[in-house]
């Protein structure tokens, strides 16, 4: 809960927090005659503010915020060795950890129906209900945290085009969306083991949206099973893949990593930065000590039929980074019994690889993503 004084009476409210942070300690209430200098001061002290004025207003305050929040000078890329790398690489993260902080401050209400009791508010509704199920009483969530449930809903309404799947994945909140393709493409691609006289069966673990579950089906593979540890995960999953009509052809279980028994292909796209995620949907993308592709590669021998390979796919922004060597790839291949017989790569195409202006773009700009084809030694 998160209480706060308003009117001269005590009031209180739900808390709302994908990022698990607590809930505000001091609240002042402010409208739209506050300026943004002010907001930022209060923001900045561990104030938060609720947002009594226009909606609209406080879009735009928090632009301001953000605008103020970036004048802060940036950490320079500016050695390729390792330890400076992985230096810039922590000071980014706790620059934009402060960051989400000081932005997080902006507080919205909502009714206990999810209506935003604000002028010229829109209706989120059925955007909350999708994330939260019914309302149970008024709460209060940041205004930040808000419009990127509104575009995670967006995102889910409308769907991403997928080439190779002959459809559309719609991604849900807090579930890594497919944005980036070059992973898509390169499973797409990359030529199908000889599954011989063995049933065609292929495991796809941490399916996420289901995407490449879907790849694998639309490739001939008469038989998936897509595997995740995630609620949210596992119901987008098999909502996209019944809206493909793959529901007959992909069965999604919930498994942390495999399910039972061994198959021809097993594919893999785990995070691919060794350190801690913030909120739920970092966790696509941030994998702590490596652990989701150490127990990947420890455990893929077991569940693979003879002659059948492991497919990992990984970028190596790590290895650029300075926070996992190529060698220390290489080692966990060879302690799991594991040898490469080939290997996919293509550069990343997204708007960061150009971004000069980024902290990391030396790292980004020397990004490849690989699909590694492992068998058992």
């Amino acid at each position: 809960m998160v209480h706060w004084t308003e009117g001269g009476e005590a009031r209180s409210a739900r808390w709302h927090s994908e990022s698990s942070a607590p809930p505000a300690k001091r609240v002042v209430i402010v409208d739209d005659y506050i300026t943004a200098d002010d907001a930022y001061g209060l923001a900045c002290q561990g104030t938060s503010l609720l947002w009594r004025g226009d909606f609209q207003n406080a879009r735009q305050m928090l632009v301001a915020l953000a605008s103020r929040a970036d004048r802060q000078p940036k950490q320079a890329f500016a050695s390729s060795k390792p330890i400076a790398a992985a230096e810039a690489f922590h000071a980014h993260r706790q620059s934009q950890s402060q960051r989400a902080r000081t932005l997080g401050s902006l507080l919205v209400p909502l009714d206990e129906d999810y209506r935003i009791p604000l002028r010229r508010a829109p209706d989120i509704r059925q955007a909350c209900v999708e994330v939260y199920g019914p309302g149970e009483g008024p709460s209060v969530m940041s205004l930040r945290g808000l419009l990127g449930l509104i575009g995670a809903h967006e995102w889910r309404t409308k769907g991403i085009e997928i080439a190779a799947i002959k459809g559309r994945i719609h991604p849900h909140y807090g579930v890594f969306a497919p944005i980036r393709r070059e992973y898509i493409d390169l499973v797409a691609m990359a030529s199908l083991p000889d599954f011989g006289s063995s049933s065609s069966l292929a495991f796809d673990i941490g399916t996420g949206t289901g995407v490449l579950a879907a790849v694998l089906a639309r490739r001939g593979i008469r038989r998936v099973v897509a595997t995740d540890q995630d609620a949210r995960a596992l119901a987008c999953a098999r909502e996209n893949l019944s809206r493909l009509g793959l529901s007959e052809q992909v069965e999604v279980v919930e498994a942390d990593l495999f399910p039972e028994g061994r198959a021809g292909l097993v594919v893999c796209n785990p995070p691919w930065i060794p350190a801690r995620p913030s909120s739920p949907i970092e966790r696509g993308i941030y994998d702590p000590e490596s652990c989701m592709l150490r127990g990947f590669l420890g455990a893929l021998p077991a569940h693979l039929e003879q002659g059948g390979e492991g497919w990992l796919i990984l970028s190596d922004l790590a290895e650029h980074l300075g926070l996992r060597p190529r060698s220390e790839l290489l080692a966990a291949f060879d302690a799991a019994g594991l040898k490469v017989v080939d290997r996919s790569d293509v550069r990343p195409k997204h708007p960061r690889v150009s971004d000069e202006s980024d902290p990391l773009h030396a790292a980004r700009a020397a990004e490849v993503t690989s699909l590694w084809r492992l068998v058992v030694r």
